[in-house]
């Protein structure tokens, strides 16, 4: 039975890439550490994905199995030549830490004298985070090991969107999401022959839709769940609710998007419609999408590639207004969670270090008038 892997078993896992996985006719194992959701995946070898939108439905998930990928079991699955595909969702730093799990399994298929290809496509908010793992599994590898890599397995780039909130249900592997979601994978980059998976899209030019969808998406939602934060909400649809929270946010992704128009050739009207259409997800009440969850990890989302400064400096690079992504990043600066270890790290960045400092080192920005409109956008967006 040809067979896919996800590593992670959260709610991006089951809810977007393992029910597409499924969907396409793979028998999916889901690799996880924790062995409450693999005992349960296996006990009912079935779940529903519950779509809340508009439009409401329920899609069963069968065909399904769990192993706890810390232990041998994993590399044995990843070593069955049945085994045509591998897709992680765990976060872009925990990467590293399974790269050497997948780097055992790939040695196991080389000396088992496999010559069927597997693909390993890491499905994170990223850039690149396929290369990413390819890297650290290489590292991994033993010379001949990096050798069949480069011949057998594939490592293709993605970009994926799908809102998928932790909701709580009736049955905890139960997932809600929304109706809309895009998973593009880099086409040049799959060994032998591509899978044929329904809402997979096969990309050229990969790098445009990530940075597309990293520069909207992302950064709209990065910026709805900081301003929200500092006005008291709790979730996404009641944060862009707020007419000033709403004006913000808008004018910041246009002011993103017209870096992505120049510096991708998008099509403006298209553009600006794709905008429209992301900001009315955020409005969908069904999801109640904490701002917290949204928010988390501020030191990633304020750094030198992600959504906050890179989309930032893109447009500010073509001498265009980069005034509400700043105040974005001015509220994710003022972002303050004790629960969130990055939250509390980038406060205590603050305090040792004077604001100008903290922002250089964060952001890796070093242009003296940018650095000036950020430490008086932290001020502004009190009084907002």
């Amino acid at each position: 039975m040809k067979t896919a892997i996800q590593f992670g078993a959260g709610n991006i896992g089951r809810g977007f890439i393992g029910m597409l996985l499924s969907q396409a006719g793979y028998h999916v194992i889901y690799g996880d550490v924790v062995d409450k959701v693999v005992d349960k995946i296996n006990a009912d070898g079935c779940y529903t994905v519950h779509v809340m939108d508009v439009e409401c439905q329920d899609i069963p998930i069968t065909n399904i199995s769990a192993i706890n990928s810390a232990t041998p079991a994993i590399v044995d699955a990843i070593a069955n030549e049945e085994t045509e595909i591998l897709t992680t969702a765990v976060g872009l730093v925990i990467l590293p830490r399974i790269a050497p799990t997948i780097a055992q399994g790939i040695t196991k298929r080389m000396e088992a004298g496999c010559d069927k290809p597997l693909n390993i496509i890491a499905c994170e908010n990223a850039i690149r985070a396929s290369s990413q793992l390819k890297e650290a599994v290489y590292k991994s590898l033993s010379e001949e090991g990096c050798a069949y890599a480069d011949q057998y397995i594939g490592f293709p780039d993605c970009s994926v969107d799908r809102i998928v909130p932790p909701v709580k249900s009736e049955n905890f592997i139960d997932v809600v999401v929304e109706n809309y979601y895009e998973w593009n994978v880099e086409k040049a980059s799959f060994k032998g022959e591509i899978p044929q998976i329904t809402g997979m899209n096969l990309a050229d030019n990969l790098m445009a839709y990530i940075e597309r969808k990293l520069f909207t998406l992302n950064t709209g939602h990065a910026i709805t769940a900081y301003l929200g934060t500092l006005k008291g909400y709790g979730t996404i649809d009641e944060a862009i609710a707020d007419e000033k929270i709403y004006e913000i946010v808008h004018a910041a992704m246009t002011e993103s998007g017209d870096g992505l128009i120049r510096k991708h050739g998008f099509d403006a009207e298209a553009h600006y419609h794709y905008i429209d259409k992301i900001i009315g997800r955020f409005k969908n009440p069904y999801l109640k999408d904490d701002v917290t969850r949204v928010g988390r990890e501020p030191l990633r989302k304020l750094s030198a590639t992600d959504r906050l400064t890179k989309p930032m400096m893109t447009a500010y690079g073509y001498g265009l207004p980069v005034d509400h992504l700043i105040l974005g990043m001015g509220a994710a600066l003022r972002y303050n969670n004790p629960d969130d270890a990055q939250s509390v790290q980038l406060q205590s960045k603050l305090q040792e270090r004077g604001l100008l400092e903290a922002v250089k080192e964060v952001t890796g920005i070093t242009d003296g008038d940018l650095l000036g409109r950020i430490v008086n956008a932290y001020d502004a967006v009190t009084k907002l």
